[in-house]
């Protein structure tokens, strides 16, 4: 039997038919806003007082996009008796979201629980050299940090 000609034609505009007449589930952004999922990688927020400039961050990172400066300075002895430590303070942590990939290797790589996903997802910027991002400003951003969630049961605390 012979092939009808354009019932290809029919049947494809039966589908956009069909489609056009279904309601739409696209969010019209900026107008209407979801919030983001609790793990949604946003930004990276720096906790200043947990960093000990341990670098590991920056070594890890594969687009090199974290750069950090820091000093020694000499710390009273933790007990009495002891002698003077030297302890590292943060003097630059800067992240270029210019050139960062979100992977999140800085995040999990970092041992003192310094760095931490934000959800915040608004931060463009109309000139690129605006996307570096000094500690102050990384640090504003862990107030959008959500609370770590509860420990399944039978799970332990980790010893501090």
């Amino acid at each position: 039997m012979p092939d009808i000609p354009g019932k290809g034609l029919v049947k494809g505009l039966g589908v956009t038919l069909r489609t056009m007449l279904q309601p739409a589930v696209t969010t019209q952004y900026p107008r209407e806003k979801e919030t983001p999922a609790t793990r949604a990688r946003g930004v990276i927020a720096l906790h200043q007082e947990n960093c000990t400039v341990c670098m590991l961050c920056a070594r890890s990172c594969p687009d090199w996009c974290i750069y950090i400066e820091g000093h020694r300075e000499k710390a009273p002895p933790r007990r009495a008796g002891g002698r003077p430590r030297q302890v590292n303070e943060l003097d630059r942590f800067d992240i270029d979201y210019a050139l960062c990939m979100y992977c999140g290797i800085c995040v999990d790589v970092c041992p003192f629980d310094a760095l931490f996903w934000s959800p915040e997802f608004e931060y463009s910027e109309e000139r690129i050299a605006d996307l570096l991002h000094d500690k102050d400003r990384l640090s504003e951003w862990m107030e959008t940090v959500p609370e770590a969630p509860p420990l399944e049961v039978g799970a332990q605390a980790a010893k501090k």
